[in-house]
């Protein structure tokens, strides 16, 4: 996503143009949404035969010294590339099309006998039966007689332009398949607006202060490699010099193909982007990196794998990726900000991340969701959260959020919390995509980034911004208890069934105690006494106080109340036994101000009390909106009828 005034690399528009004509020549053979998986792999298929050209007789030769290819002779043939992969096959993207009968058998010769990265990328887009469909249909030749035509020589177009060329086509399919993009593809202005919310600040300034900063970039659900791209962008506009090292790591196989491939046409080794599940299998166990980001699939039910999720949590805990909770098994995305934690720098480190709403707020105090929020408080990696508009995603017209953690906060901004509401700065597309209905334009980008940036002083008044302190977000759940009390009357529901229909002739009496009920049950065992005198039981307030072993009062659950009293701002930074006090001292002085007045005998049971953490966003910008006056409201009505009536007159009703 160039911003305005940017240069787009030369090479860049024309090559877009050039391919997406080409497209064209798959209407009817393919639907639109497979366009992609087409022209992609040919894309990058190209962009090697280009690459490899100057050295490819040097490889063959090297190539026909050895019965087989194993690890030792591929190292020689990449050397004898001078590239991260070779082919060995005897056609080139032009030679394999003087056989037109024999074109399809061709270009198969040619892909199989890539290196062994290089064809783990082309067999990932599953593109043999689309090869067999293009030649069914009598367009491959045409197609590829195109490609063969298309000048990708890097002295033509250098690896930051076919980058663009790649990740513009990307988006420009992606957008044609709406109805499924969303799962592998994050606006390019969200993508921009975390990037620029990472690399801004004094994290700029670093870079820009830095002769030759070395930056690593990380995204464990990459997709098709997006916001690891972007990254890289912004860090080299910050500072020429830097050097950027990327690592992903994605599920879909495809999506995987299409991301390695965009390393590969920008230079980059593609053994940096993985394959495979993050949550169970870790590509970068050891590895720590300066930013992480990532969209996690939103609402991803995590219960086909979560034995190795448990296992990890269960016997590792903090040593592990989730020792501070596993969440519900319906959604994981806080399994996802949980190994994107991990994998901080101790040095220090920015994460970004797109969640949904549920993430906020979900589950209650003690719960995994509740537990993670307060970890993350704890330790105050926080930094912000801001809150996107809705419908700007292709498969959800959901709210979400983008929370921006770091573990090396700035010392004024210690213990705050930053909160930004940009859900009104969208701006409405003249043609929706999928769900996707609202954009973000670079204008109203600068505008949130100034926010957050600004929250604490230019634009602290602006009401768009909160800085709260990280307790604001905490809260203590207290359990009230009220004194139990009962008496005790025999009912006929109460001996209707043996052994209890042998007392029918206690039907109707009245017992202050329970004990003085149960003298007259002698014959029953324990337990069924106990069952007796629960089901003869009656609440009445202004029975006697029931009372168990020593005196003390009984609670009546059937009583029993449930508040939330509002963390202490300080409270994270106590110790356990200051905490413990503080979270008594303001449980009783809730009690004796909130509750008390209207509920003289109540008391907190404090061995039931849970911290807990949410993170109410909408709450905190609720602007409150009076009724509109009743004269207003009458005046409005009584027009109204007159209008009514002055229509009925002109029909003659």
């Amino acid at each position: 996503m160039t911003r305005e005034g940017e240069m787009a690399p030369v090479g860049f528009e024309d090559k877009v143009a050039f391919v997406w004509k080409v497209a064209d020549k798959l209407r009817g053979t393919f639907k639109q949404h497979e366009y992609g998986s087409v022209m992609l792999p040919l894309l990058v298929l190209r962009r090697m035969d280009a690459v490899l050209a100057p050295t490819r007789e040097q490889v063959r030769n090297q190539a026909a010294k050895y019965d087989q290819i194993n690890e030792g002779v591929d190292a020689l043939l990449k050397r004898a590339a001078g590239q991260s992969f070779y082919n060995t096959s005897a056609f080139t993207f032009s030679s394999m099309l003087s056989d037109d009968k024999n074109v399809a058998a061709n270009l198969r010769d040619y892909i199989t006998k890539l290196s062994p990265t290089a064809y783990r990328i082309i067999e990932a887009y599953d593109f043999d039966g689309r090869l067999e469909r293009m030649d069914r249909a009598g367009i491959l030749y045409a197609v590829l007689a195109d490609f063969a035509d298309l000048d990708l020589r890097p002295s033509m177009v250098s690896n930051e332009a076919m980058g663009y060329v790649f990740e513009e086509l990307l988006r420009k399919f992606s957008e044609m398949s709406n109805e499924t993009a969303g799962e592998h593809y994050t606006p390019r202005e969200v993508i921009q607006l975390i990037v620029d919310l990472l690399v801004s600040g004094r994290t700029a300034r670093e870079l820009t202060e830095n002769p030759a900063p070395v930056r690593t970039v990380y995204d464990p659900a990459a997709g098709t490699g997006g916001m690891l791209m972007t990254a890289m962008a912004q860090i080299k506009s910050q500072n020429d010099a830097a050097i950027v090292n990327v690592f992903g790591q994605e599920i879909n196989d495809e999506t995987w193909a299409i991301a390695q491939s965009d390393l590969m046409m920008q230079g980059i080794d593609p053994a940096r982007m993985r394959n495979g599940n993050t949550l169970t299998q870790d590509a970068f166990p050891t590895e720590k990196f300066d930013f992480i980001l990532a969209n996690p699939p939103y609402g991803v039910d995590w219960k086909a794998y979560a034995g190795p999720i448990r296992d990890e949590h269960n016997g590792q805990g903090h040593h592990g990726r989730f020792g501070a909770g596993l969440p519900r098994v319906s959604d994981g995305s806080f399994l996802f900000l949980q190994h994107m934690l991990s994998h901080m720098k101790p040095g220090g480190s920015r994460v970004g991340i797109v969640l949904s709403g549920s993430p906020l707020f979900s589950g209650q105090a003690g719960s995994g969701e509740s537990e993670i929020r307060r970890w993350i408080l704890e330790n105050d990696w926080l930094e912000g959260i801001v809150a996107l508009p809705d419908q700007m995603f292709y498969n959800t017209g959901i709210s979400t959020y983008v929370w921006i953690l770091t573990n090396d906060k700035a010392s004024e901004d210690a213990s705050l919390v930053r909160l930004v509401d940009a859900r009104a700065m969208g701006t409405k597309m003249r043609k929706s995509l999928g769900d996707k209905r609202k954009q973000l334009t670079l204008a109203a980008i600068d505008e949130i980034v100034g926010l957050f940036l600004g929250a604490r002083d230019e634009f602290a008044d602006d009401p768009r911004v909160k800085v709260l302190p990280r307790e604001a977000f905490g809260f203590q759940r207290i359990t009230v208890d009220r004194p139990m009390r009962r008496r005790w009357e025999v009912t006929p529901e109460a001996v209707a069934t043996a052994p209890f229909d042998a007392y029918g002739g206690l039907i109707g009496l009245r017992f202050e105690t329970e004990k003085a009920l149960l003298a007259e049950v002698n014959d029953l065992s324990p337990a069924q006494r106990k069952k007796f005198a629960k089901a003869c039981a009656v609440a009445d307030p202004d029975a006697p106080v029931v009372t168990g072993r020593g005196g003390t009062v009984e609670p009546d659950p059937d009583l029993r109340d449930n508040e939330n009293v509002p963390l202490a701002v300080g409270w994270f930074d106590l110790g356990d036994d200051a905490r413990d006090k503080a979270l008594v001292e303001a449980a009783e002085a809730h009690l004796e101000t909130e509750i008390r007045p209207y509920v003289p005998d109540a008391w907190i049971d404090h061995t039931r009390t849970k911290v807990g953490v949410e993170i109410p966003f909408t709450r905190q910008f609720y602007v409150y909106e009076p009724p509109r006056p009743v004269k207003e409201i009458a005046a409005e009505i009584k027009d109204l009828e007159t209008q009514i009536q002055t229509w009925m007159k002109d029909l003659d009703l």
